[in-house]
């Protein structure tokens, strides 16, 4: 017969050499040992798994058979006397399941009789152990290797513990066909040796203050499961006075913070007298509150006086102050927290290169390369073509830069994207980032500037650090105005500006000490004036690109652009090229936002496709604003407006430099106007002449003239037209030159200054010049006026029957300009076509003049 040494290893070798770990069913029972060892407290709900790798098999031999012959003894059975049961590294407790032991498996039912009881061997045991399943087989020696682990726990639950956490890679075991190892390091085959449990499954135990924490609370728990401590329960005074006091149970009283006494009362007697008190436990106590311990005492001192008993014999009463150690580490919580949170900013967010408390001093930009799927090329940008070779420039250099580097060329260290809003600076840098193919990261200037101070530093230098891992890239700041204005010479406040703080960061990480020559930066303004001058120069950025309003062949290009998305039958390059007639001066925003209002209100009046006029309407909308259907003139405001509109209409048709009409209205339209009139500049000029002007301003004053003449008073509906024309007077005395009397000088506008740049003298000629222009302007609008009085009843009256008035109706109703008009127009102009007109191709904006409420008080 097998020994029992012998029987052990060989369900130690057939346990080691399962194909799989496995999990207990809930249905599988285990062997009890409630009965054998009581306070072992044993819990669960859910079967436990197999998670060391002790238990899984070898691939390769999934049932491996003793390789040694019969006649050898084993080294497993030298060790039995040694170790009689199998070392395995038992799961936590809460994994285990409790039965009773009738419900175990009868095959193991004999197994477990044999190893506990049983000194002889029952026969046929080895037959019936091969006949068991793998997972019997680890079920039953995973709970003998439990009962024999129980005694260690007692004896040494600290020892116990660590062993759980870091024996599986510093202890060995016993090996199934091994020698006895030293498995110091847990690296090698368990089997080999002494490794046998720890084997292949150990790790190396690392104390960190994470895992000391974890290791804290884990014997907190650990000793709460076996020492459960004091329990207690609340009585009232009447309680212990009946039950207690008066049957002379009570031992003697503890006042413990002066709000509770506690109870201690005779065991023995106290058994006697209550047989199912839990007094009798030895942890178990009571205890009554008490609001003063002056009415304490003389209520018991009445109750033993009532009892009769002697002094000599009273109960004595102990007065204890208790601090529990939770609530003092509670009291501490919070100026706990607080000095670590200075400690922690101190270090973080004052340290400079880090990134402070919850990563305020990293970076915000965002980082896009080929992967992240940019849509936008250049071949979606339109109308600024030298912008974009310029852009195309730097993508060359950063993809090629062998080709510039062999004729010692050095690629520009930046470029700034200055213009108008809308001209398309963003969508550029968008388009730069689909087409560079090198790792491109966009951030706002404004994301630099916090509350906090040395955040925006600390966030510029996370930026140009992350660029620099990512080399060659491509850095995009947009609106970079927000930290770039120009530092002031002296600091009224005093203290720290963060703004120039991250300024100077940003100087010196674009050209300083630490430079790469593989980081480009990119960045938009609208505000390139205001700029600091030292970051404007070259090393930083060499390249100022200027990105103004489209020419007409721009704007064409970008309509056909956004046109491409629209469902419209028209002709695409015709449709193009004359809604680019149409909006002289428009952005490239505008223009999208035309393309995308005509689609809506194409949508809106249940349309299969977009039209012309619905562009044009969008046209108006953009221009003149929503039309006001719920703003009602009276008849004799309609009237005022007609003639007002119609005195700017005749001044712009007859004098040579004023600018033509396209479109007249006195639909209420925006906020407060009452009626428009468009007009569009006779052709691309970028000079402008003394005759011009003052055609300008003449034409300017028809509608305040054209009231004079048409009514007996005048209103205020030209309030506007008084500013436009006292802006243009006061420009060409002050900045100009054209004025003899003040001579030829210029006096730049200057809002932060708190005096003027010139004397009083000098103030009161520039007032009476500006006033000699206004009124020589207003003389001849008068004069043409006077005598184009009968046109000007013509176009009110078609107004106010009408109420839009186009290029055609004005050929109709005055004949042809007397001036040669821009051919370019003309071939995008129908003459059957009765809507409005387009204008003339020319890059200056639209001259919109609109009448004020004439109920509004005076200018």
């Amino acid at each position: 017969m097998l020994s029992r040494s012998r029987a052990l290893a060989r369900a130690s070798r057939s346990l080691y050499t399962t194909s799989k770990p496995h999990t207990l069913p809930r249905r599988t029972a285990i062997c009890s040992v409630t009965p054998l060892y009581p306070a072992l407290r044993l819990g669960g709900t859910r079967p436990f798994s197999v998670s060391s790798r002790a238990f899984q098999a070898d691939p390769n031999n999934p049932e491996k058979k003793d390789s040694k012959k019969s006649g050898e003894p084993e080294d497993s059975e030298k060790q039995a006397t040694n170790h009689p049961l199998p070392s395995v590294i038992p799961p936590p407790l809460s994994e285990f399941k409790p039965v009773r032991y009738d419900q175990l498996h009868p095959d193991l039912k004999v197994w477990v009789n044999y190893l506990l009881e049983s000194d002889e061997v029952p026969e046929g045991i080895e037959e019936r152990w091969n006949k068991l399943s793998n997972e019997h087989k680890y079920d039953l020696v995973q709970s003998i290797t439990k009962l024999a682990k129980f005694n260690e726990i007692r004896a040494d639950p600290m020892g116990v513990l660590r062993g759980w956490l870091g024996s599986m890679g510093s202890q060995g075991g016993n090996g199934a066909d091994g020698k006895q190892g030293a498995g110091k390091d847990g690296k090698k085959d368990g089997s080999q040796g002494a490794g046998g449990a720890g084997g292949q499954g150990g790790y190396p135990f690392k104390l960190d203050l994470q895992t000391a924490v974890f290791l804290s609370f884990a014997t907190w728990a650990f000793f709460k499961v076996i020492s459960p401590g004091e329990v207690s329960r609340e009585i009232t005074w009447q309680e212990f006075r009946n039950t207690f006091l008066d049957k002379g149970l009570v031992e003697k009283l503890v006042v413990i913070n002066r709000n509770k006494v506690k109870v201690y009362l005779y065991s023995d007697a106290t058994a006697a007298a209550y047989p199912d008190s839990p007094v009798t436990s030895g942890n178990f106590f009571y205890y009554f509150s008490v609001g003063s311990v002056e009415a304490f005492e003389r209520r018991l001192e009445d109750a033993q006086n009532e009892l009769g008993i002697p002094s000599h014999e009273r109960i004595p009463v102990a007065y204890k102050d208790e601090i529990s150690w939770t609530g003092t580490i509670l009291s501490f919580a919070p100026t706990l927290l607080v000095i670590g949170s200075i400690i922690f900013l101190s270090r973080r967010a004052g340290g400079g290169g880090q990134s402070g408390i919850f990563g305020i001093g990293k970076s915000r930009a965002k980082m896009f390369n080929e992967e992240t799927g940019i849509k936008t090329k250049f071949k979606d940008v339109a109308g600024m073509d030298e912008a974009k070779v310029e852009i195309m420039e730097f993508v060359s250099f950063l993809k090629t830069p062998e080709r510039f580097e062999k004729l010692g060329a050095k690629i520009p260290r930046g470029a700034i994207l200055s213009g108008p809003p809308g001209t398309g600076k963003t969508l550029l840098a968008k388009a730069t980032a689909g087409e560079a193919g090198v790792p491109f990261f966009s951030v706002s200037g404004s994301e630099f500037v916090e509350m906090f101070v040395g955040v925006g530093p600390s966030r510029v230098r996370d930026l140009f650090a992350k660029a620099r891992k990512n080399t060659p890239c491509i850095i995009f700041v947009d609106e970079i105005d927000a930290i770039g204005k120009a530092r002031s010479k002296s600091n009224f406040g005093g203290g720290n500006d963060e703004r120039e703080s991250t300024l100077n960061q940003l100087l010196t990480e674009m050209d300083g000490f630490n430079t790469q020559d593989q980081v480009v930066v990119l960045a938009g303004t609208n505000r390139a004036d205001v700029l600091d001058k030292a970051l404007m120069r070259p090393g930083r950025f060499d390249r100022h690109i200027v990105i103004d309003r489209p020419t007409m062949e721009g704007r064409k290009q970008i309509f056909q652009v956004h046109l491409k998305k629209i469902k419209t039958n028209e002709e695409m390059d015709f449709l193009s090229g004359k809604l680019a007639a149409l909006t002289p001066g428009f952005a490239g925003a505008d223009i999208a936002n035309c393309v995308n209002e005509g689609a809506l209100i194409a949508a809106r009046q249940s349309a299969e496709s977009v039209t012309l006029s619905h562009f044009e309407q969008a046209i108006e909308r953009v221009i003149g604003g929503l039309e006001k259907k719920s703003l009602v003139l009276s008849p004799s405001e309609k009237r005022t407006v007609a003639y007002h509109e119609a005195g700017h209409a005749i001044c712009g048709w007859y004098f040579e430099f004023a600018d033509p009409l396209l479109k007249v209205s006195i639909i209420p339209r925006g906020s407060g106007a009452l009626g428009y009139a468009q007009y569009l500049p006779a052709g691309e000029q970028y000079l402008m002449s003394v005759n011009q002007l003052m055609d300008r301003m003449a034409m300017t004053l028809g509608g305040r003239v054209s009231e004079e003449l048409h009514f007996p008073t005048v209103t205020s509906g030209a309030s506007d037209d008084f500013n436009k024309v006292t802006r243009m007077a006061t420009a060409m005395v002050t900045k100009w030159g054209m004025s003899k009397e003040v001579g030829y000088l210029h006096f730049e506008d200057d809002e932060g200054k708190l005096q003027k740049p010139f004397s009083e003298s000098t103030a009161q000629k520039i007032d009476s010049e500006v006033k000699k222009i206004v009124d020589e302007a207003y003389l001849k609008c008068k004069t043409l006026l006077t005598e184009k009085k009968h046109e000007i009843g013509l176009i009110a009256e078609e107004l106010l029957k009408k109420e839009v008035l186009g290029r055609e109706d004005m050929i109709r109703l005055l004949g042809k300009r007397p001036f040669a008009d821009n051919q370019e127009f003309e071939k995008f102009f129908k003459p059957k076509e009765t809507s409005a007109p387009p204008p003339f191709p020319t890059d200056i904006p639209p001259t919109t003049t609109e009448t004020d409420n004439p109920t509004s008080p005076p200018a």
